[in-house]
């Protein structure tokens, strides 16, 4: 998820307990979603589109987030 940030999610990671908790939490999603899918029973199931929909609205914070800092260095935590 976005290479071109890698080194700056790092960061943040490390110095933004929120981003942080934002990618923990979309990569447990990201399991999560892998593994019904991989389960014949919930292959459709509406479960795992609201999963795939929250998931989306976290990768959205974590952009919006990698773009304030990459647009105010100084400013971010």
């Amino acid at each position: 998820m976005f290479p071109e940030f890698r080194e700056l999610m790092q960061q943040l990671r490390e110095d933004n307990p929120h981003f942080a908790r934002l990618f923990e939490d979309h990569e447990h999603l990201d399991r999560k979603i892998s593994q019904l899918e991989l389960d014949p029973v919930h292959q459709i199931n509406d479960d795992i589109e609201a999963l795939k929909r929250k998931k989306l609205k976290l990768k959205d914070q974590i952009y919006q987030l990698l773009q304030q800092a990459q647009q105010n260095p100084s400013s971010s935590p």
